[in-house]
């Protein structure tokens, strides 16, 4: 599934504005705080941060229960229900992030209780170093021949057919990993010490000697990383939007009139006066596609000329007769321009074929309920193709199904701008649309439509099975069947492009790295021969400038916020969309690539390798740079990590999701090599996929 989310700007009268400006801030918004403070002080709070998610039916419930009250009454059913989504997914962004955190916690204490000087493992083990160094030189020889053996088993052993035995070997992917499981499982005094000496030592048996200084350095670093972590899992739950800004002004007088009682209290004050606001209502979610009515006022060059020859005056009357509404308009538009002299007849060229939305629930809310779209010229298209979506289906809707639109979802939100007058005025309303870029072709279209087809199948003869059905059951029943017998009907109107035919042995490796981004190696797997290599500037080509200017800004900004932090100043200034539009760079680049080889896959690396991969670039670099001096070694690799910042790995990788998608090139994921170069790691990156299929 290849989703991608365009954008547009909804124009409306003022009225129709103002009142859906009132809907959203002073309704729909206290509304949500008020979801998210009654959650905060409920008596299972502690029970939903285990499972990591809020029951949907206990939002549901408390929304029912604020629906009466007047300040939150009068709202469309599609408010209620978005505010039941948005508060029931922060809550869960909230959950996951304090889950990461107690994991890191537990994973640094782990360390921690395992770290003991050489001292301390002589005194332990009641045995001298040479005999702990010798001994953790035969545990690391050991493990090193059964973790290759492990390996070699991984690549015999076929995705669908892995056992629970297989899985014990598959987490154990690294070296370290598999030495502290063994850590943790050893009971003989000697192989644990011996275990620990290898463990904080990178994995080696080293023979230099500890300094106490480093270490007891090293292990109060890793005693702020567990404070630090602990003190932000302490913070304060989700609160909402202060949009009207009242709670900032409780502070603020809070704090001009009293002393703070603490330390904590006085930080408290401080990040809420450094804290970026947001001043926007929450968006509203219109989760299905049908609850937005799209069309277009469209009228043809015949009626324009008809309109021409013989006269406004007629064909108004004959408009008002027939009671067309397009007809009546373009005829009142013709009069009025005609009437003035200083706007021509040309100009109603930019009045027609003008598209507009209507949302379900504010059809009755609002007067005017029509919003025209002002969009890019290079996504016209995408909203062109939802006119003709809906239309075909609001036509015959028992014919056709709703789940093969383009359109999958939509968000409607206000966009911040900076000017005086009323917020309705100043700010813009902003339609972001979902789009599923596989339905666009008719061929694309008809493989959805069967695996759609195949989905309710299983699904129906699963509910079939279990016999007696509760009463939501049979309904969900029903509307499968309903689903199933309207995809059967293939879904017109799509244009027709053949699919994009990849040779499966032919495989694009995309490297990542610090000081290059992505490197490309083209494989033909089959014969184990490389067909072509690219470097990061020749992806870019003329456009290789830009990679500079990135990382310029990147380093100025991060000086920038630096010196704030230094002064306890609040710095919001982000990055441009600078890196965003040199991912895509790259990412047409790797996919014209594989398109013109006819590549099968397009391999990439697995991001929970990254750090790795990139600790290892710098260490490697650092090693030539400076041989042999293991302190200039590594202020080299700090200095090194400051001028050349970490690339967005996620969004390139993404970038190239979406591009490879749209042509029909499918995505493998594999581990990367850490050593050798970038071309020999694209290289290899793109064999062992080929091996692990």
């Amino acid at each position: 599934m290849s989703l991608i989310t365009i954008q547009c700007r909804l124009v409306a009268d003022k009225a129709s504005l103002r009142h859906l400006w009132k809907l959203m801030a002073e309704k729909n918004t206290p509304l949500i705080n008020e979801l998210l403070e009654q959650l905060r002080q409920h008596p299972d709070f502690e029970t939903w941060l285990e499972k990591g998610q809020v029951p949907k039916d206990t939002i549901e419930t408390i929304c029912n229960s604020l629906k009466i009250q007047e300040r939150f009454a009068d709202q469309p059913g599609r408010f209620y229900a978005s505010a039941v989504t948005l508060v029931k997914e922060i809550y869960k962004s909230w959950f996951a992030l304090q889950q990461r955190r107690q994991r890191q916690i537990e994973g640094k204490e782990r360390w921690l209780n395992m770290l003991k000087s050489d001292i301390e493992l002589q005194q332990e083990s009641q045995c001298n170093l040479d005999v702990i160094r010798a001994k953790a030189t035969e545990i690391l020889d050991s493990f090193l021949t059964k973790f290759s053996q492990e390996k070699n088993k991984q690549s015999k052993i076929k995705k669908a057919k892995k056992t629970k035995k297989n899985k014990e070997i598959y987490s154990n992917t690294t070296l370290f990993n598999g030495l502290f499981d063994t850590y943790d499982k050893t009971e003989d005094c000697l192989s644990k010490c011996a275990l620990a000496y290898l463990l904080k030592n990178n994995c080696q048996a080293s023979k230099v000697d500890e300094d106490p200084q480093q270490y007891a350095k090293n292990k109060r670093k890793k005693e702020i990383e567990i404070e630090r972590l602990r003190n932000q899992i302490k913070s304060q739950k989700p609160k909402g939007r202060d949009i009207t800004a009242e709670k900032w002004l409780v502070t603020l007088e809070e704090a001009t009139k009293k002393v703070p009682l603490n330390e904590d209290e006085a930080k408290s004050w401080q990040a809420s006066f450094l804290k970026a606001n947001s001043y926007m209502p929450y968006p509203i979610d219109y989760e299905t596609n049908t609850d937005l009515d799209w069309f277009t006022n469209y009228i043809d060059d015949e009626t324009k000329r008809g309109i021409i020859l013989l006269g406004q005056i007629y064909f108004l009357n004959l408009a008002l007769k027939l009671r067309t509404y397009n007809l009546i308009k373009y005829v009142y538009f013709t009069m009025v321009c005609s009437s003035n002299r200083d706007v021509n007849w040309l100009n109603l060229q930019s009045k027609k074929d003008r598209i507009f939305v209507k949302f379900n629930g504010l059809k009755e809310e609002i007067k005017n309920p029509e919003f025209y779209v002002c969009c890019d010229s290079r996504q016209l298209h995408y909203f062109q193709r939802f006119c003709q979506d809906w239309q075909i289906w609001h036509d015959d809707d028992e014919t056709y199904s709703s789940a093969l639109f383009i359109l999958r979802s939509a968000r409607l939100l206000w966009q911040e701008r900076k000017g005086k007058g009323k917020p309705w005025t100043v700010h813009r309303l902003i339609l972001q649309c979902s789009i599923e870029t596989r339905l666009w072709t008719q061929e694309e279209t008809e493989l959805v439509r069967s695996e759609k087809i195949n989905q309710a199948e299983k699904t129906i003869s699963k509910m079939e099975q279990e016999g007696s059905l509760k009463k939501n059951q049979v309904t969900r029943l029903k509307k499968e069947l309903t689903t199933r017998r309207k995809l059967n009907n293939p879904f017109p109107g799509r244009p027709s492009k053949p699919l994009y035919q990849g040779k499966s042995n032919i495989l694009v490796g995309v490297g990542l790295g610090l000081d290059k981004p992505a490197t490309v190696a083209v494989v033909d797997a089959a014969n184990n021969k490389v067909l072509t290599y690219r470097s990061v500037k020749q992806l870019l080509g003329d456009n290789y400038n830009l990679l500079n200017r990135q990382r310029q800004q990147q380093q100025r900004l991060s000086h920038e916020r630096h010196k704030a932090q230094k002064q306890n100043a609040p710095n919001s200034s982000g990055e441009s969309e600078l890196g965003q539009y040199v991912d895509r760079l790259l990412a047409n680049a790797i996919v014209a690539i594989a398109k013109t080889y006819s590549a099968g896959s397009i391999v990439l690396p697995k991001l929970s390798d990254m750090r790795e991969i990139i600790q290892s670039e710098v260490q490697a670099r650092a090693e030539k740079k400076i041989p042999g001096y293991k302190e200039g070694q590594q202020n080299y690799a700090k200095d090194y990590l400051v001028s050349v910042h970490r690339w967005s790995y996620g969004r390139l990788i993404e970038s190239i999701k979406i591009q490879a998608a749209k042509i029909g090139i499918s995505i493998e994921m594999g581990p990367q090599p850490i050593r050798d170069t970038k071309h020999e790691q694209a290289r290899d990156l793109a064999l062992f996929a080929y091996q692990q299929r």
